[in-house]
């Protein structure tokens, strides 16, 4: 998610001339700029992110809660790993990597709703047929999104299962009785037989 953030490709229109692209136009969560044939691009950042429309706010702000969450999330799984010496007790430690495991699904779910209404409104500007401007395409960054949303999703829940198995198994503790010889136990066999 933190890769989705700044990349510049959320959405994607060209103009197609005869010969070359003449203009490459596209926007991401902070602004929106045209590149031309030659490759110089001219942006122009967002000036009042509360003039924004709202799927952009949102988007924005679900992303910016998905790279937080993912932060923490990692910081509690560091904590709950079996390898690391911070964190006490095993059954102090299953509880902060399954904690761990939950923000992770949490970050992934805050980036998939991130990602999805932006590509909703311009797959919905896209096929409408009244909508007289210039139509755009999904972007890259959409796909990074939705790629690492579902990567922190399926990685939590493994994550949560797995330290959730290692904890409902006890481990089985060995007594150790003294070493006996096979000498010993059949004196006491036959002894007993004898009586």
């Amino acid at each position: 998610m933190s890769s989705t953030l700044p990349t510049d490709y959320w959405k994607v229109s060209t103009m197609d001339g005869t010969v070359i692209t003449p203009a490459t136009y596209w926007a991401n969560l902070w602004k929106t700029c045209v590149t031309d044939s030659t490759g110089v691009s001219n942006c122009k950042d967002f000036p009042c992110m509360l003039a924004l429309d709202g799927y952009i706010q949102a988007c924005g702000g679900l992303m910016i809660a998905a790279v937080s969450l993912g932060f923490f999330g990692s910081i509690f799984a560091l904590f709950g790993m079996k390898c690391t010496k911070v964190g006490g007790a095993d059954k102090a430690k299953a509880k902060i990597a399954c904690l761990a495991g939950i923000v992770f699904i949490l970050s992934g779910l805050c980036s998939m709703n991130g990602c999805s209404p932006y590509a909703n409104k311009i797959t919905t500007e896209f096929f409408d047929p009244l909508y007289v401007e210039q139509k755009s395409e999904l972007g890259a960054a959409l796909f990074i999104g939705w790629a690492g949303a579902s990567l922190c999703i399926i990685g939590g829940v493994l994550y949560c299962f797995s330290e959730s198995d290692n904890n409902k198994t006890p481990r089985m503790g060995y007594a150790y009785n003294g070493a006996i010889s096979v000498l010993s136990s059949r004196t006491k066999y036959h002894g007993g037989e004898g009586d």
